[in-house]
């Protein structure tokens, strides 16, 4: 049964599909599910229940009519398409994970990656703008704002009319976030002063000159002598904010070139009282639980890529022919097919069960959500290279998506953590489990 608030979104009209079917060449098949069909009644956990499987045909006939058309335009010429990102407003997807009450759809970690994996098969950089929208802004502030907050900010992220992110790297600190350098002060009327620098913000700019609206910005609030995890604190800036400018919007990217990132400076940039997001000194806990499902998603994103990849080397190999056969009877290019799926099932199967498991309110599940993105964003870069490799130079060329997608997978390999990161977290999670699941 689908809730009031879902089945609205699920009715919203998508552009009809058939409306510009010259411009899809190279994803005419590809949205296609590679995974075979199952049988009468048998579960699926990439659509659990009719609601999600209903989201996802939603999803991908946005995709293929609205999202496909554009994508190598906008990466070419590195921009952001403001006009897309407000249609994915109306169609309800910027508040996927949001409560109704805020303009959201009210739907599950689940429902999130369904949408990242449909987009990021099309444009792995608009997806990209997305999440940082959609999670580490807008999912962020639902699960860790007040009531006031929500109702101030959320529907209109949820409707497109508010461009939101995030900041938590600076230009000296990735990785070792608690030790980030962003100082805030609070004031004696009890507002907060904000000094520092935040770097490879997604979302920190929509064009050349021009910031986003509004974003969530950890900051230190605690000094040398309190505990790291307890130092850090969560402030929502908004754009107008005397001394909050553009440092520079980062061009010439390897890839999600058409998904501005930015660096953000804060002079003395004085937040009110009320712009503190929690508690002063609890946002390790809101970063790390928001870590969680950005993980998932960008695993989602990985399992996209890897599914377009995936079609588009399979398709070629089965219609271009050398030697007089077709390059799928040749042993070298069935191994790269054939390890090629086997990858993608089983990161697909990986996302899906860990998405179905993750409570969106809790904290806790750092295991395999740092597993599932290890997996599967090396595997979606592996599974993009594989299909360059089999299409040759046709591979190399952007009218043929798969280039796109091999630049756009190596980010996921870095951004929401390394894999170096993520190798340490699930090696001290490990080290206190007495047998393996």
């Amino acid at each position: 049964m689908l809730s009031r608030s879902t089945a609205r979104l699920l009715r919203r009209p998508v552009a009809d599909v058939s409306r510009r079917a010259a411009a899809l060449r190279s994803f005419s098949t590809a949205s296609a599910d590679m995974e075979p069909s199952e049988g009468a009644g048998a579960f699926d956990p990439a659509n659990p229940t009719p609601e999600h499987k209903a989201l996802r045909e939603m999803v991908k006939s946005f995709t293929t009519s609205e999202v496909e058309p554009q994508a190598l335009q906008y990466n070419r010429e590195e921009r952001f398409n403001r006009a897309l990102f407000e249609r994915a407003g109306e169609l309800g997807l910027l508040g996927v994970t949001v409560d109704p009450e805020y303009g959201g759809a009210g739907m599950d970690a689940t429902a999130a990656c369904i949408v990242h994996e449909e987009l990021s098969a099309s444009d792995p950089a608009f997806c990209l703008s997305y999440l940082a929208h959609s999670q580490l802004f807008v999912n962020n502030l639902a699960r860790n704002g007040t009531d006031a907050q929500k109702r101030a900010f959320l529907p209109a992220a949820c409707s497109g009319e508010l461009i939101g992110g995030m900041g938590m790297s600076e230009p000296a600190v990735g990785t070792d976030v608690l030790g980030m350098g962003t100082k805030a002060t609070q004031l004696a009327n009890g507002d907060w002063s904000i000094s520092g620098a935040k770097m490879w913000i997604t979302n920190g700019a929509v064009s050349d000159t021009e910031l986003g609206d509004t974003y969530l910005v950890y900051a230190r609030t605690g000094g040398a002598d309190v505990k790291p995890s307890k130092a850090i604190s969560l402030f929502l800036v908004e754009k107008g904010m005397a001394g909050f400018s553009l440092g520079q919007r980062l061009k010439d990217k390897c890839g999600m070139r058409a998904s501005p990132t930015a660096e953000l400076v804060f002079e003395d940039v004085v937040v009110p009282a009320h712009n503190l997001v929690g508690d002063v000194g609890g946002a390790t806990l809101c970063m790390m639980r928001n870590l969680e499902i950005e993980r998932v998603v960008l695993a989602a994103m990985a399992v996209g890529i890897a599914r377009r990849s995936l079609q588009a080397m399979n398709s070629y190999a089965n219609e271009r022919k050398a030697f007089g056969a077709h390059l799928s009877s040749f042993g070298q290019i069935q191994r790269h097919i054939a390890d090629s799926y086997a990858e993608y099932m089983a990161g697909k199967h990986y996302l899906y069960q860990v998405a179905n498991r993750l409570d969106l309110d809790a904290a806790g599940n750092r295991l395999d959500t740092d597993g599932v993105k290890l997996f599967c964003t090396t595997m979606g870069k592996n599974v993009a290279d594989r299909a360059m490799q089999v299409m040759g130079g046709y591979g190399y060329m952007g009218e043929y998506a798969v280039e796109r997608l091999w630049r756009d997978a190596k980010l996921l390999e870095i951004g929401g953590g390394t894999l170096e990161s993520h190798q340490k977290n699930m090696a001290r999670e490990m080290a206190a489990m007495p047998s393996m699941p």
